[in-house]
């Protein structure tokens, strides 16, 4: 489904085509849970889909519809920021997440080389999870840490001057890692 039809669908109030509106007692728990913890405060949108995906893992339609039910604000505010930061992601991703940065200090230091060796470890390409829900592999355009390049962050870890035998020590060391 287009973005664009997402949103439409997200102003009228109503779920997108094939949308699963359910949502698990569990994680209807947790968003309870996390829109409390800031008070159920509109304002604090931002923080609260942060500390969901942290949690989840990424944000389903049904948690965005929760998000939006105990804060009491229509279904399109909680969707546009969800929807507008690149940082959210409305897919699935896996247990360990592995990030190459592609900035241009990662860039000229062997960021390419990094990013290309953790794609032929993991076999994911930058964006992809993989089918079992272990690791998603993202490439992003800056990490803010130059004087790290080139940089990989994983599952929220940063590791300096990476290249590909650290890359093989830093997989090899979360559990279940591939060979």
């Amino acid at each position: 489904m287009q973005k664009s039809e997402k949103v439409r669908a997200a102003r009228r109030g109503r779920s997108a085509p094939g949308r699963d509106k359910t949502i698990v007692p569990q994680e209807a728990a947790v968003v309870r849970r996390v829109v409390r913890k800031y008070g159920g405060q509109e304002r604090a949108v931002i923080q609260i889909l942060q500390d969901l995906q942290d949690k989840l893992r990424w944000l389903a339609p049904a948690t965005l519809e929760a998000t939006a039910r105990e804060l009491g604000v229509p279904l399109a505010r909680v969707f546009s920021v969800a929807t507008f930061y690149r940082s959210f992601s409305l897919a699935p991703r896996g247990r360990h997440i592995c990030t190459v940065c592609m900035g241009t200090a990662c860039h000229v230091r062997g960021g390419a080389a990094v990013l290309e060796h953790f794609e032929r470890k993991l076999g994911l390409r930058a964006g992809e999870t993989s089918a079992d829900g272990g690791y998603t592999l993202e490439r992003v355009n800056c990490l803010g840490a130059c004087a790290l390049a080139p940089l990989a962050v994983v599952d929220g870890k940063y590791h300096g001057q990476m290249n590909e035998s650290k890359a093989d020590q830093v997989l090899a060391s979360l559990k279940g890692s591939p060979d």
